[in-house]
């Protein structure tokens, strides 16, 4: 997406990858993915009809003229004169999109997605339609948010952009991130030499079998797989998907190179190596919640630990993939460091979800993850993990558990964040 010269936001649909972090930014909900030609659409105005002289459709065929589109550049124009003289109202200021979309004589009930609630059992005016738990829907579920007391009379439901493959990602990512990060730690405290195979060979094996899976789950969720080298050759630097893409291709790449150092015995080669490689594995971790705050719709993901929460995510799996790799004695160590960065992450969740949240948005959003239609994921999440924290006594199975609990939440933490409406 771009802005044209007289301030109307366009898009190029060939420059499209279908990554659906623009649907996942907007707080409108305005942005949708084209069914046919499978690229990221929004309205432009009519872009081509203002270009030779004619008004949007919708101008056109409105029979009691109750759209009104202009130039607000021009003093003139007849919006002109109603922005600087009529009482108007936008959508979601606080959300510094500045909004040139104005509405007069609007109600709260019209404007705002949550201040109608929304009928029990699905049950609408002119339909009757089920809500499966990847479908996003308007109004709330009964919850005191209700600011008009409407009830909801009509509804078009639509899939969450980012379904169970993007919370697959974030685990397989930590799982690569933290295979690199963990034996290095344990390199670092004296536990572990710079020539132990775990370093040499285990642990970038490890983490780049799991970067492979990453990388195929991102291009696998791209409504345009094939264009996924756009994300490198046509890169949009403000976002932070560019920014994760980088990232992965150099994590990559240290590990291909530490792979072929160790293969030729060049021990301090893959030590240098590291210098790059520890931070490029730390913002493999954690550069998804950069990515998750630029979704400016989702209030849930506005969160200031979530950087540290992602790596020490990261920390944990690392600990957990590694430890059927490493030599007995170190195995004790990678199962008290489990243990106490489960308890670590099970604090951070706690935080989250007992924690003020300044918006009804993200009130709505924590309900669905802890009572709603995620709280079965999000419940399984916290007792695995809980049994994670048994690493020391139980060993592996405890392992297992800590990292299938933390895959449960994820799930219910980046499904949860999707389920409340913009729109």
């Amino acid at each position: 997406m771009y802005r044209r010269s007289d301030g109307i936001v366009d898009f190029d649909k060939e420059a499209c990858i279908g990554c659906k972090a623009c649907i996942a930014a907007c707080p409108y909900d305005a942005i949708f993915i084209n069914p046919e030609d499978h690229s990221a659409e929004k309205c432009n105005f009519c872009a081509h009809r203002l270009d030779i002289g004619l008004e949007p459709a919708c101008v056109v065929v409105c029979p009691t003229e109750a759209i009104l589109v202009g130039d607000l550049n021009d003093p003139l124009a007849k919006v002109t004169q109603m922005v600087h003289e009529d009482a108007l109202t936008v959508r979601r200021p606080e959300k510094e999109t500045r909004p040139k979309l104005f509405y007069k004589g609007a109600r709260q009930a019209t404007l705002d997605p949550l201040a109608a609630a929304r009928p029990e059992g699905g049950l609408f005016m002119w339909s009757e339609q089920g809500s499966g738990a990847d479908q996003v829907t308007s109004g709330h579920p009964g919850w005191g948010n209700s600011s008009a007391g409407a009830i909801l009379s009509y509804d078009v439901p639509h899939s969450a952009p980012w379904d169970a493959r993007v919370s697959l990602y974030t685990w397989t990512k930590s799982i690569a991130a933290g295979a690199y990060l963990a034996p290095l730690l344990l390199i670092l405290f004296g536990a572990l030499s710079w020539t132990d195979p775990l370093w040499l060979f285990g642990a970038p094996l490890l983490a780049m079998a799991f970067l492979a899976v990453t990388t195929g789950l991102l291009i696998w969720d791209l409504e345009h797989p094939w264009r996924f080298h756009y994300i490198l050759l046509r890169p949009q630097w403000r976002s932070w998907l560019v920014r994760g893409g980088f990232v992965l291709a150099g994590f990559g790449a240290v590990l291909a190179a530490h792979l072929g150092a160790a293969w030729a015995g060049a021990s301090d080669i893959v030590r240098v190596l590291a210098l790059a490689g520890a931070p490029l594995a730390a913002m493999t971790a954690v550069y998804t919640a950069y990515l998750f705050a630029q979704a400016k719709a989702r209030d849930l993901w506005q969160n200031p630990l979530l950087p540290p929460h992602f790596l020490v995510q990261a920390l944990l799996t690392g600990a957990a993939a590694v430890h059927p790799l490493a030599a007995p004695g170190v195995r004790p160590l990678l199962e008290g460091g489990f243990a106490a960065l489960t308890a670590a992450h099970l604090l951070l969740v706690l935080g989250e979800i007992t924690i003020t949240h300044g918006t009804a948005h993200a009130h709505l959003a924590v309900r669905e993850l802890t009572r709603g239609r995620f709280a079965a994921w999000f419940r399984a999440g916290v007792l695995l993990s809980a049994v994670g924290l048994a690493a020391p006594w139980i060993g592996l199975p405890a392992l297992v558990a800590g990292l299938l609990g933390l895959l449960a939440y994820e799930h219910a933490y980046v499904q949860a964040g999707q389920a409340v409406p913009l729109a």
